[in-house]
């Protein structure tokens, strides 16, 4: 049997021009490129979850319909009363689970660019026609072109990210609102607060104001990436369609556990969160001081940074800091308004400061 032959056969042509998604091998390396938290929870803490999870039932499947666990993220992550939410293997599933449910044939889904990746990749794997609009040069909302794409394309999803990823702004809620009542009921608007903890804005409280709004979130930025559980809230009767998509063990029992262990002990996430916002300050205003790099607003636990591009070629820049075991996330072939960009995420002050002292050394003078 020839192999290629039965790939070229069954496989669709558009997933054989992809490339898998790429994580690096961050062994060895101070890891400032995937926004994660770098803080752990307290030893004391650490010590009462492994008997937590040690209890644990891995025997037996999940009870599917989670419901301590959503209970806990309605009360203390500030769901409005009334208001459910869905459970998902990180936000990556719930926008899977959006694009199976709503694709319709002929269905669009559209988003402001550069943005999170997997709004169009989820789009494309399950069919559907992906309308990216491009942001202003500042990465702010063009919202008068995103009007006229809801106007032409009426798409089923349309997503917008508070704050954005990979520019870490949030958009002018105003525009935001007039966005969402432009969709109308003709599509639903998601609302993607991945970052919330660093934001301290959000949607959630507008639930009730916008029937065709869904607000999701992530507990990876709060902490808990290694756990991956995403959850989105909206009114019953969406809720309704979109659980008949959700696989129905998806929230592993040891996730579930840890989940709510840590949802217990909120206080300390929050915390930590606070203090990334107060390093992001510090970091900011140090990356600001050298020589040729511009730093953008952030409401996230990044920062976008764009080198001169007349003393720095981004590509010579990347590869010392690799050299100096530090890794970043290279943005300049992303998207045009991306052009010499790097993104960083904020880490504790020591990789922090390691960070800057490499950035200096690997800039042209």
């Amino acid at each position: 049997m020839n192999t290629r032959s039965l790939i070229d056969n069954v496989i669709r042509p558009d997933i054989l021009a992809l490339s898998a998604y790429h994580v690096p091998d961050s062994s060895g390396f101070v890891k400032l490129d995937a926004m994660e938290n770098p803080y752990v929870l307290p030893q004391e803490l650490r010590t009462e979850l492994g008997r937590r999870l040690a209890d644990v039932a891995m025997n037996r499947y999940p009870v599917p319909s989670y419901t301590a666990l959503k209970e806990k993220i309605r009360t203390r992550l500030g769901v409005p009363a009334g208001f459910d939410v869905v459970l998902g293997n990180g936000s990556d599933e719930l926008i899977s689970m959006l694009s199976i449910a709503c694709a319709k044939p002929g269905a669009k889904v559209l988003a402001p660019v550069p943005g999170f990746v997997m709004y169009a990749m989820s789009a494309q794997f399950s069919g559907l026609e992906f309308v990216g609009v491009p942001l202003n040069a500042d990465f702010t909302l063009n919202k008068a072109a995103m009007l006229d794409a809801i106007a032409q394309h009426r798409p089923a999803i349309t997503y917008l990210a508070y704050p954005n990823n990979p520019t870490g702004n949030l958009f002018d809620a105003d525009d935001m609102a007039d966005i969402i009542r432009a969709v109308g009921d003709a599509g639903l608007v998601v609302v993607d607060e991945a970052y919330q903890p660093f934001a301290q804005a959000s949607f959630m409280p507008r639930l009730p104001d916008f029937p065709n709004m869904i607000v999701m979130r992530t507990v990876s930025k709060l902490g808990l990436a290694g756990i991956r559980l995403g959850y989105m809230a909206a009114g019953d009767a969406l809720l309704t369609e979109f659980e008949k998509v959700r696989p129905p063990y998806n929230i592993n029992v040891l996730t579930q556990a840890a989940a709510e262990f840590a949802l217990e002990h909120v206080a300390i996430l929050d915390d930590q969160a606070a203090t990334l916002r107060r390093e992001r300050a510090v970091l900011a205003a140090a990356l600001q001081a050298l020589p040729g790099v511009e730093v953008f607003p952030s409401a996230s636990n990044f920062l976008l940074i764009r080198l001169h591009p007349s003393k720095n070629s981004l590509n010579n820049v990347f590869a010392a800091l690799l050299d100096r075991k530090v890794l970043v996330k290279n943005l300049g072939k992303m998207h045009l308004l991306l052009e010499n960009c790097l993104r960083v995420t904020v880490g504790t002050p020591e990789e922090n400061r390691i960070f800057l002292d490499a950035l200096a050394a690997s800039l042209a003078p």
